[in-house]
């Protein structure tokens, strides 16, 4: 069963034409897909309906086996948390520690502290973050931000994980090594979106690219992307 299913998905804000059109795919288990597209092609519009933070206009989208159209707002918040999502602009707290950032999401589902310490602690040093614990967002570099932007997206373990240009603020080589840390955990099976421009990744990590065009989309496969 697809992780994630739109069908036939148009999206519009007030009155204003649609910016996305007939939108139809399915995300499996274990997949990796670049969002590809020029700006103003419609890639937040769509990433705001995959972390739910969008309703769509028209059509059906089905997310974990639930037509999303018929969850209660209480229920909402239990499938947010399956999703890990990393902003572009980050949106880390600056009075808060590296730590305290990545372990917010723990605190806020009531995670025993002695826990958060051990899970928190081996994500960190899992990105490489491991001597920055203590450090506020505002002392580090955007690489090193980054990172922990991801780390605090992934703790919750999600089974769908969301990067809105996750690479746009770094250089390249901390872009790649981000991206080989996405890949590490699309091992692990988590399901990865990734929007970006950066086409020099695109063409370097071999996955299938999910590709917008005037709110139109085409599903551009890679021979070489592994199977879901």
């Amino acid at each position: 069963m697809a992780l994630v299913k739109f069908s036939n998905i148009g999206l519009r804000y007030s009155t204003g034409d649609e910016v996305l059109h007939d939108v139809s795919f399915e995300l499996e288990p274990g997949s990796f897909h670049f969002l590809t597209g020029p700006s103003g092609a419609g890639k937040t519009s769509l990433m705001k309906l995959l972390y739910i933070g969008q309703k769509p206009t028209r059509g059906v989208i089905t997310m974990m086996g639930r037509d999303l159209a018929t969850v209660s707002p209480k229920a909402l918040p239990e499938l947010r948390r399956q999703i890990g999502v990393v902003f572009q602009d980050f949106r880390l707290l600056a009075h808060l520690s590296a730590f305290d950032n990545v372990a917010l999401p723990l605190r806020v589902s009531g995670v025993s502290e002695s826990a958060i310490k051990k899970n928190v602690t081996e994500l960190l040093e899992w990105v490489g973050l491991g001597g920055k614990m203590n450090a506020r967002p505002p002392t580090l570099s955007g690489g090193e931000q980054q990172r922990i932007a991801m780390a605090r997206a992934i703790i919750n373990r999600p089974k769908l994980l969301l990067a809105d240009e996750p690479t746009g603020n770094i250089d390249e080589n901390i872009g790649i090594k981000l991206l080989t840390l996405f890949e590490e955990l699309n091992r692990h099976g988590t399901t990865v979106v990734i929007a970006t421009h950066n086409e020099g990744l695109v063409r370097r990590f071999p996955h299938d690219q999910m590709h917008l065009e005037h709110g139109i989309l085409d599903i551009r496969r890679n021979p070489s992307a592994k199977a879901a």
